[in-house]
């Protein structure tokens, strides 16, 4: 892409509404438009980053065996109904709404109602099971605040899968190989050495769940962390039959903040109970189907990549989630100088690099600025001086040194 056609433009501007760093400087490097609190659009910078977090989703749930689906976000009172979460007294996010016909309809805040409901049509047999459908879908969730940039929204995208399985057994088995896949998203998207697999309360459904908390000064929630072992509790649990339970010595216990990027939950037959969601075993007895619910947020992992991975002069994308491979910084006049430019460019996209090409006609300084502030891993500067002997300057924009490159 060349930068003098992307119609995005940095601001040297500080959003005033905006305490949270994330959205300060997605905002400010053209990522992301605030259209009101709690729901954020992704501009084309922005959207290209999101897409990358979401294939790298995608290829770990389809390692373990996930089937992209995709809901709807209108959902029928009645399903919801049947499990007592349609009350506003027991779910005080919902976002509802009529047709015409004064019927009333929600906006999704979560799938494992219509998805059991539909799984009836695919589920008779214990040889149709197990069965791991996932979805990267729009929720909404009406939060009564919302401040955390694109950490915590009002509308928002999730990754939710969902396990159907025959037994305990096989979905413990299922459960405990989702751990290292999300482990393997948030190393792949540079959360890695910050995300800690978290103990935390299960509800109604298990003794425990697990989230995956990553360590920022900016998280809403308190862990108790045990660096050696890679694992933390949540304050919510934390008693000394939690640490007794777990192994776990108070003395070597880190009080942190961090900020939940996903979490795996035990259902059982929570859900696939009161919707008759059942299997004939090979008996031909009919039993009932153990589910589970696995959660990520696209938009908060964006979110607390850009808390985790900043400095001064703005972001610093880990390689993996960048929104390009390779930032072109041009500041050549001359017209044989811009030709060789432009053959540069031509030849890194040929090579199958990814590159914003900044062919605009402005200063030194502003373009490095801008670099800077959006963020891109590698910087490859051409210029006259640099022309005079064959070469490119590279910088990576986590380092202060540059090295000349020939051509």
């Amino acid at each position: 892409m060349r930068q003098s056609q992307l119609f995005t433009k940095t601001s040297k501007q500080t959003p005033k509404d905006e305490v949270s760093t994330n959205a300060q400087l997605l905002i400010k490097a053209g990522f992301i438009h605030k259209e009101l609190a709690g729901a954020y659009s992704y501009l084309p910078l922005g959207l290209r980053v999101l897409n990358k977090i979401n294939n790298i989703i995608r290829e770990e749930m389809n390692i373990i065996g996930g089937q992209e689906i995709f809901l709807t976000s209108l959902q029928n009172p009645e399903l919801w109904k049947r499990t007592d979460r349609w009350s506003d007294e027991i779910v005080d996010n919902w976002f509802k709404t009529r047709l015409k016909n004064d019927t009333e309809l929600g906006l999704a805040f979560t799938h494992e109602e219509p998805l059991a409901n539909l799984m009836k049509n695919h589920i008779n047999s214990y040889k149709d099971l197990p069965c791991y459908p996932y979805q990267i879908q729009t929720k909404f969730r009406n939060e009564l605040r919302s401040k955390s940039g694109i950490m915590r929204c009002r509308e928002f995208l999730m990754k939710d899968l969902y396990s159907f399985s025959r037994t305990q057994e096989e979905h413990d088995n299922f459960y405990e190989s989702t751990k290292p896949a999300y482990l393997k998203i948030f190393e792949r998207c540079g959360l890695g050495d910050k995300t800690f697999i978290t103990f935390a309360s299960g509800g109604v459904f298990s003794k425990y769940s697990h989230e995956f908390q990553t360590l920022t000064e900016s998280g809403e929630d308190i862990i108790y962390l045990d660096r050696e072992k890679k694992i933390a509790v949540n304050k919510e649990v934390y008693t000394d039959e939690i640490l007794a339970s777990l192994e776990l010595n108070k003395d070597n216990l880190e009080e942190v903040k961090a900020v939940e990027v996903g979490n795996i939950f035990t259902l059982g037959t929570k859900y696939s109970e009161p919707l008759g969601l059942n299997y004939n075993d090979k008996d031909s007895k009919q039993q009932t189907v153990i589910m589970g619910s696995y959660g990520i947020g696209p938009g908060r992992v964006m979110g607390t990549i850009a808390e985790v991975h900043n400095d001064e002069n703005g972001l610093i994308w880990p390689e993996e989630v960048a929104p390009f491979d390779i930032h072109l910084v041009s500041l050549c006049k001359e017209e044989s100088d811009v030709k060789k430019a432009d053959e540069l460019y031509t030849k890194l996209t040929s090579e199958g690099k990814d590159v914003l090409y900044d062919d605009r006609n402005t200063s030194a300084g502003a373009k490095f600025a801008d670099s800077d502030l959006i963020g891109i891993p590698v910087r490859y500067v051409i210029s006259p001086k640099t022309l005079e002997q064959g070469s490119v300057e590279v910088k990576k924009r986590d380092q202060e040194e540059s090295e000349l490159v020939k051509l």
